[in-house]
């Protein structure tokens, strides 16, 4: 991999993942459920973004995919929860982004997230790593 694209990667790839959590909080909100199925689309957006890039095909691409993923799903969900805890105060969205901890946006990420959606999420990071690699 060239210089250039091996720091256009993760660049890449936060940028992609952030624009997908964005989406999946919009759908999340719009269907008042966790659309933790969105996790495998994510995975496939990282595996098309990282091929965009042409990040040489092996392990490392596959741990950009997973990272990608990972980053995605835990932004998708601190936005869910962020948004309802915002809902509940009064608070905008991005206002309750940033006044969220992390260990209460840790429990309410968990009551929300099944047994279904645990399964979803990790069926996303396990089709990452096998269509980025």
């Amino acid at each position: 991999m060239t210089p250039m694209r091996s720091r256009l990667a993760p660049t890449l790839a936060l940028a992609g993942g952030i624009g997908f959590a964005c989406a999946w909080v919009l759908l999340a909100q719009a269907t008042g459920r966790q659309c933790s199925w969105m996790a495998v689309l994510a995975a496939l957006d990282a595996a098309l973004l990282l091929r965009m890039v042409r990040v040489q095909p092996g392990m490392a691409r596959a741990a950009w995919g997973v990272l990608a993923t990972v980053l995605t799903i835990a932004l998708a969900n601190w936005g869910i929860v962020a948004t309802e805890l915002g809902k509940v105060t009064g608070l905008a969205p991005w206002t309750s982004l940033g006044r969220l901890g992390f260990e209460h946006g840790w429990l309410l990420a968990r009551l929300a997230n099944g047994a279904v959606d645990l399964a979803w999420l990790g069926a996303g990071i396990v089709v990452a790593a096998v269509s980025c690699r």
